[in-house]
């Protein structure tokens, strides 16, 4: 069998060309195809899992470090993983909801009425470094959701 990694560019077209029916099933395809590119380019496991979250962000600090960063289409590839992780782990579902102090809607987690901003957060990460920690971010929104809906 002669597998070849995967085109970065082959997804990135593949994911922005493609009709979604709704924001829950973008999302997904983003998460999907961000543990594709981990796991192939990065050499790092994303399982949905917490305890992945030192993979994601030595993903974070490599993407970072690109000259070619096309931040607008990493943060929705990552956002979406980490909304993933965290909508599965609370059974929240994908909103477009108005960012706290914006102007605008954007792509949120809804659990139980709360609204988590992955998106936001890594695009933080990706621009402020690693202060903007992925795995404090996920510890305080835990402290605040509280016991996860169901262990994945």
């Amino acid at each position: 069998m002669n597998s070849s990694p995967p085109d970065p560019a082959a997804i990135k077209s593949q994911l922005s060309a493609a009709v979604y029916p709704d924001l829950e099933t973008m999302m997904a395809a983003y998460a999907a195809a961000a543990v594709q590119l981990a796991r192939e380019l990065f050499l790092q496991s994303l399982d949905f899992q917490p305890q992945s979250l030192d993979a994601f962000e030595a993903v974070l600090s490599d993407t970072a470090e690109r000259s070619d960063l096309d931040l607008e289409y990493e943060v929705r590839l990552w956002g979406g993983y980490l909304g993933e992780l965290i909508r599965m782990r609370y059974s929240g579902s994908w909103i477009m909801a108005d960012y706290p102090g914006g102007n605008s809607l954007m792509p949120a987690v809804d659990v139980r009425g709360s609204h988590v901003f992955p998106l936001m957060k890594v695009y933080r990460r990706l621009q402020s470094g690693e202060s903007e920690s992925i795995a404090a971010f996920y510890n305080l929104v835990s402290e605040r959701l509280g016991k996860p809906a169901r262990v994945n």
